[in-house]
């Protein structure tokens, strides 16, 4: 069972700009909560025990988020504030720990997951990318499916969803031989990176999840620098496929993209409609609003 999840937090957030500048991207709030927050619960709910945070200097303010705040709980147990009290004092179960890492020079998503080598050790692991919100429909997750797969299999699981046929050259398209079912996962043949669109070999992108081995971290060291002169995870994968399977694993659920303005309104505007307590009234208020 994947025990380690590998969160990289260190990039600068450039299309979250200007908001970006002062706040990390990861923390900019999704109702009522930052957007960091539902990744991380989703890791806790597929069974992930350990949060390994590849960070910046800049973004201790994630640190501090999921780190116990003694005057704050201490204010709110003085006015009987128990529910609130509870909430922040209680974010994580107390198997699960938070520990961070820093990434000293922005070079890539592969570096990134390179500088939890010693943490991660030598256990398989998962990644996921905190710009990422993903919005399951049943109580089993996609992580907890992909997790469950990777047990079988012990094949790296990539996440890929369906995207439009006119927009495959903004993402890593899959090739696959077979498209797998939702839920389900299909040997890749490679990862095309923003392929021309009468080129794509599918429609199937990839979307911010994968479980690796902890072999991808000796081939991470041995990766060239790719795109943007970076260290690319997915120049990594495409070697680990010459020595071993690679599957894709086919969503059924729905992703936001909280790295992009677009993304993070459309997110505020689900995960609004479907709160606990406030949805009911998120929803009225959204009809009120003459569009």
């Amino acid at each position: 069972m994947i025990k380690k999840a590998v969160l990289p937090v260190a990039g600068l957030g450039t299309r979250f700009l200007p908001a970006s500048k002062s706040i990390p991207k990861e923390m900019v709030t999704v109702v009522d909560r930052p957007a960091i927050d539902y990744v991380v619960k989703e890791a806790v709910a597929a069974g992930i025990e350990q949060i390994i945070l590849v960070t910046h200097s800049s973004k201790a303010s994630i640190e501090n988020y999921f780190d116990r705040n003694f005057e704050l709980e201490a204010a709110l147990a003085a006015k009987n504030k128990s529910e609130m009290l509870h909430e922040i004092a209680n974010m994580l179960p107390a198997h699960v720990s938070v520990v961070s890492v820093r990434q000293p020079q922005p070079l890539g998503l592969g570096h990134a997951v390179l500088c939890a080598k010693e943490i991660v050790g030598d256990a398989p692991f998962a990644v996921l990318l905190p710009d990422v919100l993903v919005k399951n429909k049943t109580a089993e997750s996609d992580l907890l499916r992909m997790i469950q797969r990777f047990d079988v299999s012990q094949a790296a699981q990539i996440m890929v969803e369906d995207v439009p046929g006119n927009l495959v050259d903004q993402y890593g398209i899959v090739d696959v031989s077979e498209p797998p079912a939702e839920g389900q996962s299909a040997v890749m043949q490679g990862i095309i990176e923003k392929p021309a669109v009468h080129a794509a070999p599918s429609n199937l992108a990839v979307v911010g999840r994968y479980i690796l081995p902890a072999k991808i971290m000796q081939l991470l060291e041995q990766t060239p620098k790719g795109a943007g002169n970076e260290i690319q995870l997915t120049d990594a994968i495409a070697i680990l496929q010459q020595s071993e399977a690679v599957e894709a694993y086919r969503m059924s659920g729905q992703t936001f993209d909280c790295g992009s303005k677009i993304g993070y309104l459309k997110a505020v505007l689900h995960y609004g409609a479907d709160h606990p307590q406030l949805g009911d009234a998120f929803k009225a208020l959204m009809k009120d609003i003459p569009l």
